[in-house]
């Protein structure tokens, strides 16, 4: 099973056309996050939320794939798991399922009745096995904040950047501490980390019980993508993730 996912901040519908369909073709990437950033929850806004997109109406250009019944590339070659950092998640994330998504990371900061929201996803979304639901925490938020909701997600997602929704952050070292205490709380909730990740913190994290590491900027900013891919998941994962 790949550790690596490459995670698509799309600019345009043509940019995250473009960028899925390089990814597709390699054969180690079995899963892509897709970025969606509101602009309110998260800055700068990105695709479908930017004003060129939005036309004056949210999710213009997302309606209208939805419209047209088109679907993610290759469904049955990738997951796609939609990181939604926005405030209104819930209505969101109905279009992106709608595409073919079947993985929906919710940021614990983005409401202020987490265990609402989580609850309302599951009756609306949760129907089928097949899609999975998630939180993000940020580098400054507390622990408790997504223990309160651990038996009703299947993954968590700590962000290893303090200022979310852009590629190229620096990474966030303090949440190395952050994941050693909940990995030892809860050894069994998969663990993904998001944001700045290079090779040396990539290694202190699987140390650590990181079972995914969600990579963007690294990969798509180096000479050779393929390669950058490859040397994360030569690394060693002491937890056999």
């Amino acid at each position: 099973m790949s550790i690596v996912v490459p995670a698509v901040l799309p600019l345009s519908h043509e940019d995250l056309n473009e960028k899925l369909d390089f990814f597709v073709q390699i054969p180690s990437v079995s899963r892509v996050q897709i970025d969606v950033v509101d602009g309110r929850f998260a800055t700068p806004a990105c695709w479908p939320f930017s004003a060129k997109a939005t036309k004056g109406k949210p999710y213009s250009e997302l309606e209208t794939m939805v419209q047209k019944k088109e679907m993610l590339p290759r469904l049955h070659d990738i997951e796609y798991e939609i990181d939604l950092m926005c405030t209104d998640a819930e209505l969101a994330a109905a279009a992106w399922l709608t595409l073919g998504a079947t993985r929906l990371t919710f940021h614990a900061e983005s409401t202020a009745n987490l265990p609402r929201l989580l609850a309302s996803a599951r009756r609306r979304y949760g129907g089928h096995e097949i899609i999975s639901f998630g939180l993000a925490l940020n580098i400054m938020s507390d622990l408790a904040l997504i223990e309160q909701c651990i038996d009703h997600i299947q993954y968590v997602q700590f962000m290893g950047i303090s200022r979310i929704g852009r590629q190229g952050q620096p990474f966030d070292e303090r949440v190395f501490e952050k994941v050693r205490i909940f990995h030892t709380r809860h050894p069994d909730i998969p663990i993904q980390v998001d944001g700045g990740i290079a090779l040396e913190s990539a290694k202190k994290l699987l140390s650590l019980g990181v079972s995914t590491l969600i990579i963007g900027s690294s990969i798509l900013k180096s000479g050779d993508p393929v390669a950058a891919i490859a040397a994360f998941e030569a690394l060693p994962t002491p937890y056999g993730v």
